[in-house]
């Protein structure tokens, strides 16, 4: 398979660049919830990137997640983050049928350094990348949230003219319903979403995904803001909201905004980043939503293996944490917005 992958990837570059392209090397890489990732070493023989690269290959995956974009919308959105100021690697070179048929494709540079989440927030090597990353991840949000349905018109990306918390409500109503079973916490903190509802923002991209584990980070800190699957119109704070979601601090959780930040501290570095004040009952309500969203999402990876054919163990283990994102709901909805 992989010999007939070259081949293809190989007949691909050579188009897009108008000049011969040697694949030397594929290799599958381990992660991608909604995609299948394979690292390639290539040479071009022309073109501004002419000579020996890496890069990542990122492929629409067999079966995808609930409100997950295909890899055609999912480059587009990329490149008008890059257009924006955002610290993330361009989209390049799409393609459908590449990895298999009909699925989307584009190249992504290779870039080096750290994304695992609990050596992003605990491992001696990037202590001084934990002092930069609050400022630098600050700065990275408001320049994707400056990214607007008004001046990015041609994006493929959905509820444009909806109300961002109506359609995250009926976005998660649809996943909590396609659960196995009930259960009784997620319905609880669903019907407490649908009564405490913050007031109407304003509408920006949002990248839906924006945790620590989701940005690749070297000595310096951020180096690029990366798996923009979940991309959409909505309100700019859900990003925050879901940033100090418990699950994304892997293990410091004294530092809610994301493992490496206190709340008032990163809130204060967006609004002077982004021109745009923080309401920390707003965020506080997002908070709630992205446990109950995450709760139901782990759930639903375990379905992904006992009923969609998926042989990743990882998929058979998520669902064991559904509880815990249930209990962090019901904890924030009883001790209400945190002080500042």
């Amino acid at each position: 398979m992989l010999e007939e992958l070259s081949q293809r990837i190989a007949a691909h570059l050579s188009r897009e660049t108008g000049a011969p392209a040697t694949v030397h090397d594929v290799r599958p890489l381990p992660g991608g919830a909604c995609q299948e990732l394979f690292r390639v070493d290539v040479t071009l023989a022309a073109g501004p990137l002419e000579g020996q690269r890496r890069f990542v290959l990122r492929s629409d995956a067999r079966e995808s997640l609930p409100g997950s974009l295909d890899r055609d919308a999912e480059g587009q959105v990329i490149n008008a983050a890059v257009a924006a100021g955002v610290p993330t690697p361009p989209a390049r070179w799409a393609a459908r049928g590449l990895v298999r048929a009909d699925a989307h494709a584009y190249f992504l540079d290779w870039v080096e350094g750290v994304a695992i989440g609990r050596r992003v927030v605990s491992h001696p090597s990037l202590a001084a990348a934990r002092e930069a990353l609050p400022r630098q991840l600050a700065a990275a949000l408001a320049a994707v949230h400056r990214v607007t349905p008004a001046g990015s018109p041609h994006l493929p990306l959905p509820d444009r003219d909806v109300d961002p918390v109506d359609a995250s409500l009926g976005a998660l109503r649809a996943m909590l319903d396609r659960l196995p079973e009930p259960h009784a916490a997620l319905e609880l903190a669903f019907r407490w979403l649908g009564e405490n509802r913050p007031p109407l923002a304003k509408r920006t991209l949002v990248h839906g995904d924006f945790r620590t584990g989701n940005f690749m980070v070297g000595p310096g800190g951020l180096v690029a803001v990366l798996d923009w699957e979940f991309a959409h119109w909505g309100d700019p704070l859900e990003d925050l909201g879901w940033l100090c979601v418990r699950d994304w601090r892997f293990g410091s959780v004294d530092r809610p905004a994301g493992g490496f930040a206190r709340r008032g501290a990163f809130y204060a570095l967006y609004a002077e980043a982004s021109g745009r004040a923080v309401d920390p009952a707003a965020v506080h309500f997002w908070e709630v939503l992205g446990n109950v969203r995450w709760g139901g999402g782990a759930v639903l990876q375990g379905e992904r293996y006992l009923q969609g054919g998926s042989r990743d163990l990882e998929h058979l283990a998520i669902p064991r944490r559904a509880c815990e994102m249930e209990f962090e709901a019901l904890r924030l909805i009883e001790t209400g917005p945190p002080r500042m």
